[in-house]
């Protein structure tokens, strides 16, 4: 690691527990994360905490992100609005496995109440170690980024 953070971490009240958890997680395992808040379960707009991601994302700050709400839908639709950024969000090692190698999601969302901790960790790890396909997939990607 250079220093510079690899990934941006973010989530709402919903998520708190989760972020943390997972960014122990993602230390342990050398990446050097940046995370852009929440750290109390006092009742937020996940908007705030998902912009400041996916800006982060958008602007080439860090090349990858994560974002935490109740479901994933909420951050998942904040993420989207910003050029460059693809995020989704994901339930299962096969939705995440796609999203990755068919899609190159740059920001993975997470459903705190949806999904369990170790789960997450797992999509987390399956998402990181998986390789975008590019080739038809890119084609695909151009015409969105068009």
């Amino acid at each position: 690691m250079d220093g510079k953070p690899d990934i941006a971490i973010a989530c709402d009240h919903a998520g708190v527990e989760m972020k943390i958890n997972l960014v122990k997680y993602l230390l342990k395992r050398g990446h050097n994360v940046i995370d852009m808040g929440v750290r109390r379960k006092t009742r937020v707009d996940y908007p705030d905490y998902g912009k400041k991601v996916a800006e982060a994302v958008a602007r080439g700050e860090v090349p990858l992100g994560i974002l935490i709400c109740g479901t994933g839908i909420g951050m998942c639709i904040v993420a989207n609005r910003y050029k460059g950024v693809r995020a989704a969000v994901v339930h299962d090692h096969y939705t995440t496995r796609v999203a990755k190698s068919h899609n190159d999601a740059n920001i993975l969302c997470l459903g705190a109440r949806v999904i369990a901790k170790e789960l997450a960790e797992e999509l987390v790890e399956t998402w990181l170690t998986t390789e975008f396909e590019g080739g038809r997939h890119q084609h695909r990607i151009d015409k969105i980024d068009r």
